[in-house]
């Protein structure tokens, strides 16, 4: 488990995250996924405080198991790119609250599909280590051809050259999601696991339990 302080400037987080980025594992490193957890962060008090919450679900049938919900006053500016330092605090903060930590993170962001190849994913998944998937609802950097629109349609997310995710469709005809690798997984694997949790909805199961959560 990674160790690093988050009171750091805009560009001491920047020289952060291009060190970091070496230690994201793309390949698959785990056991049996049976606890899968989404994390859900909102703002209140006009953006003054933070408010994360996690819920685990069982892993295939996700089904409840264990949720915690944090709030910590916001202490890092709001910058695309950066939203690591904004949000994982509260995260953890929720994470410690579990009596048992998740196998795997879907988180609402970015993973590799970031322009230092270290977005929110990757970030929570490093200093945790634990795997994560960035499943995005919106495009930060690359290119893409036209996703088939089918469920379980993809094609590459490239930037420069490389692959940096995937553009999936979660629902037949519905716009589609963008999966990237966080850590300790493959974009294969993600992109399995974003369809396993996907059953009725576009969204994963894992973020609209959190998203409720939060909500409520």
């Amino acid at each position: 488990m990674l160790s690093h302080g988050w009171n750091l400037s805009p560009t001491e987080a920047v020289a952060l995250q291009n060190s970091l980025r070496r230690q994201v594992v793309g390949r698959n490193c785990y056991a049996e996924l049976q606890r899968i957890a989404g994390v859900d962060v909102g703002f209140e008090a006009h953006g003054s405080i933070t408010r994360a919450a996690i819920v685990v679900l069982s892993y295939p049938q996700l089904q409840p198991l264990e949720q915690a919900i944090a709030r910590l006053p916001t202490s890092f500016p709001y910058i695309p790119g950066l939203l690591s330092f904004r949000e994982v605090p509260a995260i953890l903060q929720a994470l410690s609250k579990l009596q048992q930590p998740p196998d795997i993170f879907l988180c609402d962001g970015q993973g590799i599909a970031h322009p230092r190849r270290f977005g929110l994913a990757c970030h929570l998944g490093v200093y945790t280590d634990i795997p994560s998937v960035g499943v995005a609802k919106t495009r930060l950097i690359g290119s893409h051809a036209t996703v088939p629109a089918e469920k379980g349609g993809w094609v590459p997310l490239i930037d420069k050259d490389e692959t940096i995710g995937a553009v999936l469709r979660t629902r037949s005809g519905v716009k589609p999601l963008y999966i990237s690798i966080g850590h300790k997984i493959s974009l294969e694997r993600s992109i399995e696991l974003v369809l396993a949790c996907t059953p009725r909805y576009k969204l994963p199961e894992t973020t609209r339990a959190a998203h409720r959560l939060a909500s409520g």
